[in-house]
């Protein structure tokens, strides 16, 4: 591996990454795709329903799905996560968490974002003793038990369905003056006995003792700011990953995206960018969009190569 050299290396394994893997191979570009979570981070999510062919899977199911799509065409997947990416003599050199060394002539980056930490006061003390970023990863620990989900997202309100289907009691506090998720989960939520919505609320503080066991919002709910809760799950939103890009110095927007033209090439030649880390398809950060931008570059990727 150390020795060879890839036409194309790409960094991510979720569905701009795959599916740009997808088409590389039916192109007949000699690539590696490299990460370390396969399916990328929509395989963590609850339930889907909005890709088109797919009525109804988990988001386990689905990442396994496209995953396993990709291997059918022999392409070398290393689930390891890259450490560093350098531009040497007209290649990539990536530097693997393994200490290994691969070289590519072109990159993808598809690494997608990061969630979004709340800020709130004791949310990294009690992260993992009683806090958690993701639903269906804890959610099994909380059967029985009274839980919130901080967020008004389309990601918050699926956590507190699938929540529902595990805990006695659910919480959904969110800041805005109403939930900004799509209307089809808004009416499952609404559906719901066991969830409780409460907009208008910031989550000030996170107490307990060992692990968490309250938290204490800006304003009095049922006469008291307090809530006492055995798990707390925060949805407020994700960043991109964009340290790669900013070891190249690829140009982002303003908000720290990366900014790409209509054929998903960024501001650094040989260096393609696609999916949730990007700023196009409208910014309308969908599996279906992400994956529309790793088929778009891995054909812009194709031609390039042609003419080099």
């Amino acid at each position: 591996m150390e020795n060879d050299i890839y036409d194309l290396a790409i960094i991510g394994t979720g569905p701009a990454g795959l599916s740009a893997s997808l088409y590389a191979s039916r192109f007949g570009i000699n690539h590696v795709v490299i990460g370390g979570l396969m399916g990328g981070l929509i395989s963590e999510s609850h339930h889907i329903d909005n890709y088109l062919g797919v009525e109804d899977a988990t988001g386990f199911e689905f990442g396994q799905k496209i995953t396993d799509h990709v291997k059918k065409y022999g392409v070398e997947i290393i689930p390891i996560l890259v450490r560093h990416i350098e531009k040497e003599n007209n290649l990539f050199k990536l530097s693997l968490d393994s200490t290994k060394e691969i070289k590519a002539r072109t990159i993808l980056l598809a690494t997608g974002t990061k969630r979004r930490k709340l800020g709130a006061k004791g949310e990294e003390e009690f992260a993992g003793k009683g806090i958690s970023y993701c639903a269906t990863c804890d959610g099994f620990f909380y059967k029985g038990k009274t839980v919130a989900v901080v967020g008004g997202s389309d990601s918050a309100a699926g956590a507190a369905i699938y929540l529902a289907d595990i805990a006695e009691k659910v919480y959904v506090i969110y800041r805005g003056s109403e939930l900004r998720c799509e209307t089809y989960w808004k009416k499952k939520i609404e559906e719901n006995p066991k969830i409780k919505v409460l907009c208008g609320y910031n989550l000030k503080e996170v107490a307990g003792d060992q692990k968490l066991q309250k938290v204490i919002l800006d304003n009095d709910y049922e006469g008291k700011s307090e809530i006492e809760l055995d798990g707390l799950f925060i949805e407020v939103g994700s960043d991109p990953s964009v340290d790669f890009a900013k070891d190249l110095g690829v140009e982002e927007d303003k908000s720290g995206y990366i900014k790409i033209r209509s054929d998903c090439s960024t501001s650094i030649e040989g260096v393609w960018a696609a999916g949730d880390i990007t700023d196009g398809s409208d910014k309308f950060r969908q599996v279906i969009t992400a994956a529309a931008e790793g088929a778009i570059a891995a054909r812009s990727i194709f031609n390039y190569l042609k003419r080099k």
